[in-house]
């Protein structure tokens, strides 16, 4: 199994989440997030110029994403700690912290057979989705 990808100087932005900007699942789960996390975050796809910028810091290959990316309190957090560090962050939603105890080793191949799949599973758009104009003040780009 091939590790994610590390990161030895910080990004000096804080609670980002980069993103695959065509993939239909990713923006539903772009759009769930923000609806639940009262402005907590903000988000950039990987398509966009700083998104790509922060792949490229982050060794992500901005034209085959195989995993999000949060930027969390300094620290990048990658596949399924990603999804878990954000899910923690929402409000009703911090039971989510100990799926941190099942093994990487579990909670990542999981995470890798949705991201392999999920143009085929939950469809992609040839443009990046474009949010609402509330949602839209919270993307980076």
């Amino acid at each position: 199994m091939t590790p994610g990808p590390t990161v030895t100087d910080p990004w000096p932005d804080d609670d980002v989440i980069l993103y695959d900007g065509v993939c239909l699942f990713c923006s539903h789960w772009i759009r769930f997030i923000a609806a639940r996390d009262n402005g907590r975050f903000r988000f950039t796809a990987i398509q966009s110029g700083y998104g790509a910028r922060l792949a490229d810091h982050l060794g992500i290959d901005a034209a085959d994403p195989d995993t999000n990316a949060v930027i969390h309190r300094g620290v990048a957090h990658f596949k399924s700690d990603g999804a878990l560090t954000v899910l923690s962050q929402l409000p009703g939603w911090g039971w989510v912290r100990v799926l941190h105890a099942l093994p990487k080793g579990l909670r990542d191949p999981v995470y890798g057979l949705i991201a392999k799949n999920r143009y085929r599973i939950f469809g992609r758009s040839d443009v990046c989705v474009v949010p609402d104009a509330k949602m839209r003040a919270r993307v980076i780009e």
